[in-house]
């Protein structure tokens, strides 16, 4: 079971105790003191033994994995077309979008949305002259 080392090690250290004195507390070998510190894993009558031995509760000393929160920067770009797009026209000359957002790719930027601002506003008549991709990358 994972255990929160770092906690072990500053609640010995706060009681001036050696890894020897902790063992000799808990009535755990020396050898398991030491490798509960450096790997932060323990089974559970040693995580009893050492909860007791520094009189905090057994869930104290759980291990608890931290929240990474993930930071991202947004960019828009805008595709434009060279005769307008017609909504719903299957040969209307689309730009290459896979071209387009495979270079935008290449420096870690991913798509989000395509949107097209015009359709959005209704203020389209079945034409468009761009597209605005909406692209993402971790910062």
């Amino acid at each position: 079971m994972k255990i929160n080392s770092e906690l072990i090690q500053q609640l010995r250290k706060k009681r001036s105790w050696s890894q020897d004195e902790l063992a000799i507390a808990t009535g755990l070998n020396l050898r398991t003191i030491q490798r509960i510190e450096k790997e932060a894993s323990a089974s559970l009558q040693s995580r009893k033994a050492i909860a007791s031995a520094l009189e905090v509760a057994i869930e104290v000393l759980d291990y608890v994995e931290p929240v990474m929160v993930t930071k991202y920067e947004f960019k828009t770009l805008e595709i434009k077309t060279d005769e307008g797009f017609f909504a719903g026209l299957t040969k209307a000359k689309v730009p290459d979008f896979a071209e387009i957002l495979n270079q935008e790719g290449e420096n870690g930027w991913e798509l989000v949305q395509i949107l097209t601002p015009e359709i959005a506003q209704g203020m389209w008549l079945g034409k468009t002259g761009k597209f605005v991709a909406i692209l993402q990358r971790k910062k």
